[in-house]
């Protein structure tokens, strides 16, 4: 049963915390959380470039001059690709890249993630996270406390407005409540950061 620290908000030790051996100690499966950051990224991308065919540019329906006799290289339209304002050879055209993953395969990439963080030293808990007056200086002290200065992500057992707030304007630095945690956004951020209550909910969601 892995074993970690808990801080307070001033970088300060608050004890530790016992983590579900089988959330946050569990094999690392790279092809499975490969596979759910590629589904998350490909659900993301709309997908609504479309340019013009030659069947679809405006005009050009009649020959632009008889097929011999001219000198000219016979033209069959002046809306065929290579002319000016022409078809566009193999046109992009609007598609759906959405990807489907099911329930048992994305839980398992979010536990194979959280379990890497955890084994890399990658994954924080704090005892509880909140601003007094939700500016960004509050947070900014904080990300210092706990030697934040890469990216990093923290994930609220709340929807503290405050906190949203305050962290809104930090680069590379995120919050997000605990019921939107994914493997994605596990992954994305060099440290993660969790709440004790986010610690016990992702517990009782994912280690049933």
């Amino acid at each position: 049963m892995p074993n970690i620290k808990v801080y307070k908000m001033d970088g300060k030790e608050a004890g530790t915390i016992d983590l579900s051996e089988k959330v946050f100690g569990a094999e690392y499966n790279e092809a499975l959380i490969h596979q759910a950051v590629v589904t998350r990224l490909a659900n993301e991308r709309q997908g609504t470039k479309s340019t013009l065919t030659r069947t679809e540019v405006r005009g050009g329906g009649r020959k632009p001059w008889r097929q011999k006799g001219t000198g000219n290289a016979r033209q069959g339209s002046i809306r065929a690709p290579q002319w000016n304002k022409g078809g566009v050879v193999f046109a992009p055209k609007s598609r759906d890249f959405s990807k489907d993953m099911n329930k048992k395969a994305k839980i398992a990439a979010l536990v194979s993630a959280l379990s890497k963080k955890v084994a890399d030293g990658e994954l924080l808990v704090v005892d509880k996270l909140e601003v007094k007056d939700g500016k960004t200086k509050e947070m900014v002290a904080f990300q210092k406390a706990l030697k934040l200065d890469k990216s990093a992500i923290v994930f609220m057992d709340n929807d503290d407005v405050k906190v949203i707030r305050a962290a809104q304007n930090i680069e590379n630095f995120g919050t997000l409540p605990v019921a939107q945690i994914s493997a994605y956004e596990v992954v994305a951020n060099n440290k993660v950061v969790l709440t004790k209550e986010a610690v016990k909910k992702i517990e009782e969601v994912y280690g049933e």
